[in-house]
């Protein structure tokens, strides 16, 4: 057997730091919306222009030049909106510094995988930890290219992030290119435009601390009146006194409304962001806050009444109640969800999953779902998987940092416990050992279902693998069991068993033990003794 990579131990996942809400602003007169749109534009330009001298400056920025950006801003807006636009463009462009770095990393492992598969020659076969060679000189000769092209690329990166020069498109790269091909979008020039402008828009406002209602610029009143401090250029369009504009709308928020109406109540900051669904047309605001991490739950007091494994798929959630013993309890339980279309059908569907599996686990009275710590983040690059485009598809599909993102946020209200463990070898092991043993003629789990088993198993401490048990006349009391396993901190209880000469049984008689690992050959030679003896019978 080859060797066995080492386990990380499972550790329970800390819980969000912050909370984002949002209500629509319904019933906007059409002079409410020209303003949000004239504010809106003005603010969105004065931070391009901003995000620009930020990028210029790039690692000789000091608080000299940022205390210079925002007097600038600050006759053109307000000091608040001034310190907004510079601290966006702050984490915009650290934003950009940690993409730049991954996008290195990413480069240097497909260059040093290329490498390694040109210096094999072609059509060597790999091993299961590395790719062989090309199949075809062709092959061979086009990544050799490929392999030149991503050593110049890298070496520009490389340079760049020397230099502290990083690529950043305001509203987006996707949808800047998307201008070139409206046909395929089914856009117009127009609807392309709107989409645009709206994504360049700068309506956000940090809170703080102390002031009225948590925020002097955006402000929203217990009652739910939204009045907006307006920029200096725009202050005749002012319908309240201290330069505001108050809109006619009002705003409930239904998800955590006590909550954000005690910090108000309180004059604690509250972070405020208005944006416009083009597609819709509606104008939405969202109530953002930071809170203090929920103390996290010990190990044992989580782990108290079992637990709820989960398998993730790229279509669904397969999940099987566990016992505190290890043992499978009831039937397993899938929940699909679907992918495909727009990034918020996609986000309803993992949120919609999600709640059903937080409810069947609030139903069962267990305080912890145990899910596997994947990360695709390297396992993804077709430089690894070659011409695999259905499993490359498939990883790529599969929600990982989405779904942990969300499970941790909803598990944090429920109070239940989200308990990470190390993904390897759960899916083999897990066929291997529990597909067979918990098939019946009334329940046929599949292997995703056995891989959630494995999967629960680790979290509780047990391990995965399976002991292969004596045969039945030496399970008996007169010899003494012999399938017990492991304890959960023996060392290494997760490998092979080791090698010993000689019989595994000690009421094995002489001669059996070169069948003692193998039970098949054992019941084929009793059974090849008991046919000899009929046939000699008389």
């Amino acid at each position: 057997m080859a060797e066995l990579r080492t386990f990380e131990a499972p550790f329970v996942a800390p819980g969000p730091c912050g909370v984002a809400v949002r209500d629509r602003l319904k019933n906007l007169t059409a002079a409410d919306e020209q303003v949000l749109r004239l504010v809106g534009a003005h603010l969105g330009a004065l931070a391009s222009g901003d995000l620009k001298r930020r990028c210029a400056d790039g690692l000789e920025h000091d608080n000299q030049r940022w205390a210079a950006r925002k007097r600038e801003l600050t006759g053109l807006s307000s000091s608040r909106w001034a310190g907004a636009i510079t601290k966006a463009s702050h984490d915009q462009w650290a934003l950009a510094r940690r993409c730049q770095a991954a996008h290195i990393a990413d480069l240097e492992a497909a260059i040093a995988m290329i490498t390694h598969r040109l210096s094999l020659a072609v059509g060597e076969k790999g091993s299961r930890k590395a790719p062989g060679g090309y199949r075809s000189a062709q092959e061979w000769h086009a990544k050799s290219r490929r392999l030149r092209v991503l050593q110049d690329r890298l070496r520009r990166e490389r340079v760049d992030q020397q230099a502290g020069i990083v690529q950043i498109v305001r509203g987006g790269k996707r949808l800047a290119r998307t201008r070139h091909h409206l046909d395929a979008a089914d856009l117009t020039e127009d609807e392309w435009r709107q989409r645009w402008e709206a994504e360049r828009w700068f309506l956000a406002a940090d809170g703080e601390s102390g002031k009225r209602y948590g925020n002097e610029t955006i402000r929203i009143t217990p009652d739910g009146e939204v009045s907006i401090r307006l920029p200096a250029p725009l202050a005749h369009l002012a319908n309240a006194p201290h330069g505001r504009y108050v809109l006619a709308c009002r705003v409930r928020f239904a998800h955590r409304g006590t909550e954000w109406a005690d910090r108000i109540a309180a004059n604690r900051a509250v972070a405020y962001r208005i944006h416009l669904d083009v597609d819709r047309g509606r104008w939405y605001i969202t109530a953002s806050w930071q809170i203090p991490p929920a103390p996290t739950l010990p190990m044992s007091a989580a782990l108290a009444h079992g637990v709820i494994a989960v398998d993730t798929n790229a279509d669904h959630l397969a999940a099987w109640r566990l016992d505190v013993h290890g043992n499978p309890i009831g039937n397993p339980r899938r929940f699909p969800y679907d992918l495909s279309g727009s990034a918020a059908h996609r986000d309803a569907q993992v949120r919609h999953a999600l709640t059903r599996l937080l409810h069947w686990a609030r139903a069962c009275g267990v305080k912890a779902i145990a899910i596997e710590d994947l990360d695709f983040a390297t396992e993804k690059t077709r430089e690894k998987h070659g011409r695999r485009k259905r499993f490359r598809r498939l990883i790529s599909g599969m929600p990982t940092s989405r779904l942990r993102t969300r499970l941790t946020a909803m598990a944090e209200a429920t109070g239940i416990a989200i308990i990470a463990t190390d993904p390897a070898y759960t899916s083999t092991w897990g066929a291997q050992h529990w597909q067979a043993p918990l098939t019946s003629n009334k329940r046929t789990p599949t292997r995703h279902d056995a891989a959630a088993v494995a999967i629960g198993r680790r979290a509780l401490g047990h391990p995965i693998r399976r002991r292969t048990a004596p045969p039945p006349a030496h399970q008996s009391d007169e010899h003494g069991h012999r399938t017990a396993q492991a304890r959960p901190d023996a060392r290494g209880r997760e490998g092979p068993r080791p090698r010993i000469p000689g019989p595994r049984t000690r009421s094995a008689p002489p001669g059996r033990a070169e069948n003692a690992g193998d039970q098949n050959a054992q019941h084929r030679s009793e059974r090849s003794a008991e046919h000899l003896q009929l046939m000699l019978s008389p």
